[in-house]
């Protein structure tokens, strides 16, 4: 498997071929800017899916992550997802009766066939160490950056920006490693206290917290003003986590497939059947992960995407404009870690959506990289929207109050504000028949403040975390300024 980027790389420095998997798990962004993808996206046959359904999550993601990633041998590569995924690391569910089940499926409301209702679903992500979805991947990548590293004898710093969750999971995930130190931007005063907590609190001499001031977007800029410095970051081999890794959104897939088999398994279903998935989207990688997972083959009748009041996205899917905003518009909301206004990982989708022609890619993108705006709805790109399942909707901060309500009250379930946008979206665009997954974001424990505005009490909490607030925290904050940023990685780097 060769990777291009979005932007049309065509080989290295000289007519090199077309990088491998692990070149670009180490590089990041491509050298044109762009983000990296297959040359095709490898096919799974219906037939397959049966056979996967009695594998474990591990057996389940090699099976995946092999079509991906052929130069590391197939035992190695075994050998790394199933250190990754056993109970023993995604064990901080709800439910004891699931606890050694990774990425569980748990039925709101069961089809019921006789009456042609597809059933509502919850694909429970958050078990991990940090209690986010972004470990079901992170864990992962953190092996890889490891075993990659070693066999080739190098080190890597790691550059990243999170509006919340994405920090303290690569955080977690890379805390300890040989080779790896990680250099975390987060937006200064935007997190919960619970999310600055679990970053700031740790103390291994490998992490590195930079609290910025201003939006997740400056942040994020900041990253990628790094990584299209060529020689800055060669020098101090800076590599990235953020989902414009493709090595992040490759792992992603997985869940997809997990969820999908739960869902049409015994007697819901067969492996032709259709289902939809909602997802909580402020960057674009985790609903990107579905849409790979469907071009792959995965028979997903809708993909629902659900914004918060930073509805760049939404306004997109509805109009065809993609407008992201600057930093005086970006609202902070109750459902932080999707107040983004400028998605990395849409690039990915936008590409396939105008038949993978990077010229047109580079067009519409300098126009974003230059502040301003691009309108598709004119064009025969917007026309084909309906070819790839999307549908998105908004959710406000009321609507969040008032679904994290009636899921409790309905389902005796408490769920995090990120996941009410997804159910209360969802709920505008289930389909007779079709079963209704929404992708838990984050255990509610994350978010105290908002659940106890919904229901007047605390979510419970994990014994391990009750005085996580009352950690020493260990932070830098720095303005948003891309050299400020750079000197602070030169005196740390090593």
């Amino acid at each position: 498997m060769r990777y291009i980027s979005t932007r049309g790389l065509t080989g290295g420095t000289g007519g090199a071929p077309l990088p491998t998997f692990c070149d670009i798990l180490l590089a990041g962004l491509a050298p044109d800017g762009g983000l990296y993808v297959p040359e095709s996206y490898p096919r799974v046959e219906l037939a397959e899916l049966d056979g996967w359904r009695s594998l474990s999550y591990a057996g389940l993601a090699h099976a995946i992550l092999s079509r991906f990633i052929d130069d590391i041998p197939a035992g190695d590569l075994y050998e790394l997802v199933a250190r990754t995924y056993t109970a023993e690391v995604y064990c901080h569910g709800r439910n004891p009766r699931q606890a050694a089940e990774i990425a569980p499926l748990r039925w709101l409301e069961p089809p019921a066939e006789q009456r042609g209702e597809g059933g509502l679903a919850l694909l429970e992500l958050s078990n991990g160490p940090t209690l986010a979805f972004k470990d079901m991947a992170m864990q992962l990548l953190g092996n890889l950056f490891e075993y990659v590293l070693a066999r080739r004898g190098e080190e890597i710093n790691i550059l990243g920006a999170t509006s919340g969750d994405t920090g303290s999971s690569a955080e977690y995930a890379m805390r300890g490693k040989h080779g790896v130190r990680v250099f975390m931007l987060s937006p200064h005063g935007r997190m919960s206290a619970f999310q600055r907590a679990q970053m700031f609190s740790l103390g291994d001499e490998n992490i590195h917290n930079l609290a910025v001031r201003g939006v997740f977007d400056d942040a994020q800029d900041i990253v990628k003003a790094v990584a299209n410095d060529p020689a800055f970051k060669t020098r101090y081999r800076i590599g990235a986590v953020n989902s414009i890794n493709w090595a992040r959104v490759a792992a992603q897939v997985v869940y997809y497939f997990k969820g999908y088999l739960a869902a049409t398994g015994g007697a819901h279903g067969s492996s032709d059947r259709q289902v939809a998935f909602a997802v909580p989207s402020g960057n674009f990688g985790n609903i990107c992960a579905g849409h790979i997972a469907r071009m792959m083959g995965l028979p997903i009748g809708r993909l629902v995407l659900a914004t918060n009041e930073n509805d760049v996205l939404d306004e997109f899917f509805r109009s065809g404009i993609y407008r992201p905003r600057g930093t005086a518009e970006t609202r902070p909301t109750s459902s932080p870690s999707m107040d983004i206004s400028k998605a990395s990982n849409f690039e990915r989708f936008v590409f396939d959506l105008v038949g993978r022609d990077p010229a047109v890619v580079r067009q519409l993108w300098s126009a974003i990289d230059a502040g301003r705006s691009f309108d598709l709805s004119a064009t025969p790109f917007y026309g084909r929207l309906p070819e790839f399942g999307f549908v998105s909707g908004r959710s406000t901060h009321a609507d969040r109050l008032e679904t994290i309500r009636r899921t409790c009250e309905t389902y005796d379930l408490i769920v995090d504000p990120h996941t009410a946008d997804g159910l209360k979206v969802a709920s505008e665009w289930r389909t007779p028949g079709m079963p209704m997954i929404v992708l838990e974001t984050a255990l509610p424990v994350k978010f105290e403040e908002t659940i106890v505005a919904a229901i007047g009490r605390k979510p419970d909490r994990p014994t391990a975390l009750e005085h996580l607030e009352d950690l020493p925290q260990r932070v830098t904050v720095v303005d948003a300024d891309v050299e400020a940023v750079k000197r602070f990685i030169v005196k740390h780097a090593g």
